[in-house]
């Protein structure tokens, strides 16, 4: 029999615990070793990805206009 509900089984819950503890076990071991200076690197990481994430938000609109002006033309 094949189990059809919905909620996931034992083995991926504990997977999901365990994959869960190791990211906040790695998270501790870079916030001890980088000590006062993690912030900043933690602020340049994600100002970093914001800047790529809004730069190419930003081309697709732009392509976006063009295939609109270009459409109102004809």
């Amino acid at each position: 029999m094949e189990n059809k509900s919905k909620e996931p089984s034992s083995l991926v819950t504990v997977l999901h615990f365990i994959g869960l503890g190791l990211a906040v076990f790695v998270a501790l071991f870079c916030a001890i070793l980088l000590g006062d200076v993690g912030p900043w690197y933690f602020a340049w990481l994600i100002g970093t990805v914001m800047i790529c994430l809004i730069t190419a938000a930003s081309g697709i609109l732009f392509e976006t206009e063009l295939e609109a002006d270009k459409d109102m033309e004809l």
